[in-house]
């Protein structure tokens, strides 16, 4: 399990651990059933607190991204298919909203943004 932490970032620590750990298993990094790192062990990899580490295990078990079993240890819980794409979706939308912002931070209408995204779209993306 790759993880990066910046300390200059305004994200809390935890935060940043708990989003790059649910974007692997989004991505199918991480699947259905792999074990993590204990809380003390991925602590000390990335030479933070345990607090920190629980944290962010905790807000993952409590979204139903992991499971934690006592004596066994935390894996990826298995993901519906559903609770994937809604995750995806709203990650969408907070993409979309920065492209908006900076739309018209250019001065773009909303029909010249609507315009261009339609362009990408009948492109497929590329």
């Amino acid at each position: 399990m790759n993880i990066l932490l910046s300390q200059t970032s305004k994200t809390p620590l935890y935060l940043q651990i708990k989003e790059q750990i649910k974007e692997q298993i989004m991505k199918g990094i991480l699947k259905e059933g792999d074990p993590l790192p204990s809380m003390r062990e991925l602590a000390k990899d990335l030479r933070v607190s345990v607090i920190t580490t629980k944290r962010a295990y905790e807000e993952l078990e409590q979204e139903g991204f992991l499971v934690s079993t006592v004596g066994r240890g935390t894996f990826v819980a298995g993901q519906q298919t559903h609770v994937l794409r809604e995750w995806r979706i709203r990650e969408l939308e907070n993409q979309l909203e920065s492209l908006v912002i900076e739309g018209k931070r250019l001065g773009l209408s909303e029909q010249e943004l609507v315009d261009m995204v339609r362009i990408y779209y009948k492109e497929g993306g590329r």
